[in-house]
């Protein structure tokens, strides 16, 4: 069976290349999205992408995902703080997740260093910029060969 992810982008990520280059950088959604899913061919990943400024969506989608993905990459933006409701979809449809953030978070507002979804992820990646993202595929690519 094909490695197939789910790519979810929370919060504000659909303004990209627009809200805060100087942090989030100059690329827009849809130029990411293409950069991950060429990326992701080259190493034999099936991507699929959502984005969602509401909480309860996401967590939906993440329900629906299951049995039918190997693997999760989320970057949750501010709810990565806050969201216990992300936390527990996370942890209920257990389904492999990696937590993915374009800034460095550590080096930022003291509330941004708190995460409470990264004791249900595999593995947190942040302050590559696309990079992250690229990371989290290479995760599933080998965690599925290994």
């Amino acid at each position: 069976m094909a490695v197939k992810i789910l790519v979810i982008h929370g919060p504000n990520l659909n303004l990209l290349g627009e809200r805060e280059p100087e942090i989030y950088g100059k690329i827009r959604l849809k130029d990411l999205n293409r950069l991950i899913k060429e990326y992701a061919k080259s190493k034999g990943v099936k991507v699929k992408f959502f984005q969602s400024n509401h909480e309860g969506e996401i967590i939906d989608r993440i329900h629906r995902a299951r049995k039918k993905v190997s693997g999760i990459i989320i970057n949750p933006g501010a709810l990565t703080h806050y969201s216990y409701a992300l936390r527990d979809a996370i942890a209920g449809v257990q389904i492999p997740a990696v937590e993915v953030h374009l800034s460095d978070i550590h080096n930022r507002e003291p509330f941004r260093k708190i995460s409470v979804i990264k004791d249900v992820c595999e593995q947190r990646i942040s302050g590559l910029g696309e990079e992250s993202y690229l990371r989290g595929i290479d995760f599933f690519a080998e965690w599925e060969s290994g």
